[in-house]
């Protein structure tokens, strides 16, 4: 099974996400750039996010912050994601059971994925880690997504763009592969998700299948 990330892997979805962030927490006063935001939180839940700032800035989020952020982000997508470079050319021509697990709630995957075109691949097969205890870097979401597909998780291959979620789908037991393909990777990001364990890394979708019939015969 092919276990996919969304934000950043199928949908190029993350400079806008972390624009939306950035501007709710200037808002009210606590200064973060979208930079910032990408550089600690990518991969991991915005409650996540949210209780780490509430932390370093020594605040409590305004009542409804999250719930907020969280409408302002869907709206923003809904106008403005696009799928990633040849996502769908990939999704095609990969054989076997799919879904998608993301550090996300199921609101913003589904959004994302119908704004795209790319919902038509997944079907119900899409899992949160609002689910779950404790989101990415922990194994949790991945082991539940296999759980509820009825596969082993050694049988599992995990497409990711975050440190977080390759040291996740390491944890679990899965191999995972690296995607350094979206608008918001820097130079940097191919090292640490080598270094978080990814057996390989591709900046192109169209070279998907080919990584992951070379892992299915090892």
């Amino acid at each position: 099974m092919i276990i996919f990330d969304c934000n950043g892997v199928l949908v190029d979805s993350e400079p806008i996400a972390t624009a939306v962030a950035a501007e709710a927490f200037q808002r009210i006063g606590i200064d973060i750039s979208a930079d910032m935001i990408a550089r600690y939180f990518t991969g991991r839940r915005p409650s996540d996010m949210f209780a780490a700032v509430e932390k370093a800035a020594g605040v409590t989020l305004p009542p409804g912050f999250a719930s907020q952020v969280a409408t302002m982000t869907l709206v923003r997508l809904s106008e403005d994601v696009r799928a990633m470079p040849h996502a769908g050319h990939a999704l095609s021509w990969l054989r076997g059971p799919k879904c998608v697990a993301s550090s996300s709630n199921l609101d913003r995957v589904r959004i994302s994925l119908q704004a795209t075109g790319l919902d038509r691949f997944f079907g119900q097969n899409l899992f949160s880690a609002s689910d779950i205890s404790a989101g990415k870097p922990e194994p949790d979401l991945f082991i539940h997504a296999a759980r509820r597909m009825d596969v082993e998780p050694k049988n599992c291959i995990v497409v990711e763009d975050s440190a977080a979620g390759v040291s996740a789908a390491v944890a679990a037991g899965m191999a995972a592969i690296g995607f350094v393909g979206g608008s918001h990777a820097d130079e940097n990001l191919h090292g640490k998700l080598r270094d978080a364990g990814a057996v390989s890394i591709i900046a192109d979708m169209r070279a998907l299948k080919s990584e992951v019939t070379r892992l299915r015969s090892c």
